[in-house]
């Protein structure tokens, strides 16, 4: 079972920077459900973070696929580098909450710029439970936004 081999995955992850020219120090946290989160703590991350978060998430998603065929399970994988999803989520959040503000006070929608699907959830999670304002997503991938408009 997958849950019992921590150490093979930590191996297979690390051997996966190595092959890329990165030393990076590994840290899996407790399973998730399916999820597992892997922290990882490296001197250049913004090569391997990318534009926008970009390259962790395609990284994550080839680990998952090695990971996948190597144990023959299905689950899931939640990369982060140092701490970059930590931050991006709490600014996505803070965010959400000014601008929501505003658009409470102005009575004027906001709208936000194209941000990949996982960012916009973040900000209608985020302002789901306000009653002075609703947030709707407009547009196609990649151009898909976020609007904040005042509760009618």
């Amino acid at each position: 079972m997958i849950k019992e081999n921590l150490e093979e995955i930590k191996k297979v992850i690390a051997e996966f920077f190595a092959k890329m020219g990165f030393e990076v120090q590994i840290e899996i946290q407790p399973w998730q459900d399916l999820t597992l989160p892997v922290d990882l703590k490296v001197k250049d991350p913004q090569m391997i973070i990318g534009e926008g978060g970009e390259t962790l998430f395609e990284i994550q998603h080839l680990l998952k696929a090695i990971l996948k065929r190597k144990f023959k399970e299905n689950f899931y994988i939640d990369l982060d580098i140092n701490d970059y999803k930590e931050k991006k989520i709490k600014y996505l959040k803070d965010l959400a909450q000014r601008l929501a503000d505003e658009v409470a006070l102005t009575k004027k929608e906001k709208v936000l710029p194209p941000m990949p699907a996982y960012e916009r959830r973040i900000i209608h999670l985020e302002l789901a439970t306000r009653s002075d304002v609703t947030t709707e997503s407009t547009g196609q991938e990649p151009k898909r936004q976020v609007i904040i408009r005042p509760y009618p």
